[in-house]
């Protein structure tokens, strides 16, 4: 990476949260698509400069890995993945798929944390 390149840019982490309709593949598909698409646009991603994304979900989503998912979609395989399970918590969201994202963006770029779905509710001052 030539000097210029890392002055201008910075590796930033980027959160966000969706939720599935349901435990199907389907279902899980739409949510992680819709999510990924949303990270990208809003913070007018280069698919070059996404470098790794972490997936959680609840317990009671394991039809299939979020990750296997994000990797056929937009061109984003040569994107490190991975799939987690979200620590078990009494009462929290059903159906709820998080992300940790890191990516280069402009070192002033503001961040937009995509929160979609039931998941907007975790974060009313990002979605």
């Amino acid at each position: 990476m030539n000097q210029q390149i890392k002055d201008d840019y910075k590796i930033t982490f980027i959160r966000g949260a969706t939720t599935a309709s349901g435990n199907t593949t389907e279902e899980i598909e739409n949510a992680v698509e819709e999510l990924i698409n949303e990270l990208i646009s809003r913070n007018n991603l280069v698919k070059k400069n996404l470098l790794s994304i972490t997936f959680t979900s609840t317990n009671d989503l394991d039809a299939c890995f979020p990750a296997s998912i994000a990797r056929k979609c937009n061109g984003l395989d040569s994107v490190a993945f991975l799939d987690c399970q979200q620590m078990y918590v009494p009462n929290d969201m059903d159906f709820c798929i998080r992300i940790m994202a890191q990516a280069l963006l402009p070192r002033d770029y503001p961040v937009k944390h995509p929160y979609l779905r039931g998941a907007s509710k975790l974060r009313t001052d990002r979605c």
